[in-house]
């Protein structure tokens, strides 16, 4: 895809198109038309679908200022899983006073010396806010030990530690979730694909997502030691399905709502999640030990 297909002339004259001139185009069955027309009314009724539930994100925002509670919510995932899509549809309509999206960058030589979540927690909520990581301290569970961006040894006091670090929030308060998209190598290669081909999406493209394909497996161990060993009953890991990007978006915000006892919630839409496409950590780990042996998969 090049960029002839944004500054297509015919593109430009579709927008000054009259209700007739569409009805006519319509009837002509002009096949790339009708094809984009078709793209354009399921994305929109994807969107409208979410908006119920956008609402009563918002009802849960208002709950937690009224009570002066905190919220942090983990978005992890392999690279091109779906996080930025998710974090976009579950903030939309929020009050932007109320809620943050962290998404740290490579830590400074002075935060090289600190506390490993030291830099995480000063980016924590206060009363009355929600604060979801766009990726987290988890890096130092699956990225950093894959690329050497790590020792061994801090490795393992990261995954000896973090049990008693996220236990000591929920102690102190904090509502904490932990999502996991999980993608199928098979659509994190065409996902990858469309981001080289598309000029809108090129910035995503970086050194290390080149390499995520052929490092499939070592990502895939790390994830299963991830789950295995981070896995609490006080702060849990679910997993979303993100092959289809509107189911896991959908049941991502349902999870978040679930998860709080807020104030009029509309009893009239179904909070129900997918079992198709959310699972616990136990069930995830359990399918990883079938494949195991034969092939790795996310």
């Amino acid at each position: 895809m090049g960029f002839d297909k944004y500054y297509d002339i015919d593109l430009v004259n579709k927008t000054n198109m009259s209700l007739d001139e569409f009805n006519e185009k319509i009837k002509e069955g002009n096949g790339s038309f009708i094809s984009e027309i078709h793209s354009k009314f399921l994305y929109r009724t994807k969107e409208e679908i979410l908006k119920p539930y956008q609402v009563e994100l918002i009802k849960l925002q208002a709950h937690l200022e009224k009570n002066n509670e905190k919220m942090i919510i983990l978005m992890e995932g392999r690279d091109a899983s779906g996080k930025g899509g998710a974090i976009r549809r579950i903030t939309r309509y929020m009050n932007e006073k109320h809620y943050r999206v962290v998404a740290l960058g490579k830590p400074s030589d002075v935060q090289k010396t600190q506390w490993y979540y030291q830099r995480y927690v000063e980016q924590f909520p206060k009363g009355g806010e929600i604060v979801i990581f766009d990726r987290s301290w988890y890096n130092r569970a699956m990225v950093e030990p894959v690329f050497g961006f790590c020792t061994q040894k801090e490795y393992e006091v990261f995954m000896r530690s973090v049990q008693r670090f996220e236990e000591d929030l929920v102690e102190h308060g904090f509502h904490f979730l932990k999502i996991y998209l999980s993608v199928s190598k098979e659509e994190q290669a065409r996902r990858f694909e469309e981001r080289e081909e598309n000029p809108l999406k090129q910035w995503k493209l970086s050194e290390i997502d080149m390499q995520m394909q052929s490092r499939w497996e070592e990502f895939t161990q790390k994830k299963y030691d991830m789950l295995k060993y981070t896995n609490t009953e006080k702060s849990p890991w679910i997993i979303i399905r993100s092959d289809s990007k509107f189911l896991a978006r959908l049941n991502s915000i349902k999870v978040i709502l679930n998860s709080i006892d807020y104030e009029g919630r509309d009893e009239r839409l179904d909070f129900t999640v997918d079992n198709d496409i959310v699972i616990t950590a136990e069930k995830e780990l359990e399918l990883m030990d079938m494949k195991r042996v034969v092939k790795w998969k996310d």
